[in-house]
């Protein structure tokens, strides 16, 4: 049977335009690159060849990786979701109960996650702890520098 990768619509679309931007720019890009390394002669020695082979590799792989992802999505429309607890796709709003500082984080699939933007990965310390809770729970957290106590203010599916 074959494992359903979780991700929001928006995750998919990205995924979907990383794919053709990859067949459509890089691959022809990486192919002149190649044409062009050729046309100096000697291949053994030639730094550039080897530079746009390897190049040719990592895009290849990485569009095999995005199609894969692709077949295996379970797509889930967050704006059918609701609910008073945290589940997948849910947009949370915590404050750090030793810092007061508030973050807003938004439970997402594991190719998806960028927490940069505020985006956390299903599987997360993080969002593990707060699966499943209520606005006003405290969850505990272990991170990687120790431990953190969180208190969900608001949790919102958009």
């Amino acid at each position: 049977m074959v494992e359903k990768v979780p991700m929001t619509a928006e995750g998919h679309a990205a995924m979907s335009d990383e794919v053709k931007h990859r067949k459509s720019v890089e691959r022809p890009r990486i192919i002149k690159a190649i044409e062009e390394a050729r046309a100096h002669g000697d291949l053994s020695e030639n730094a550039e060849y080897h530079a746009a082979k390897e190049a040719q590799g990592w895009n290849e792989a990485r569009v095999s990786e995005l199609e894969d992802m692709i077949s295996r999505a379970e797509i889930i429309d967050v704006s059918k979701l609701g609910g008073d607890t945290v589940k997948f796709g849910a947009t949370v709003t915590v404050v750090d109960e030793d810092t007061d500082k508030e973050a807003v984080y938004r439970i997402v699939g594991d190719f998806e996650a960028d927490v940069k933007s505020g985006k956390l990965s299903i599987s997360s310390p993080i969002a593990r702890a707060l699966i499943g809770k209520s606005a006003g729970d405290s969850v505990e957290v272990m991170t990687p520098g120790g431990g953190k106590s969180y208190e969900i203010l608001k949790i919102a599916f958009k």
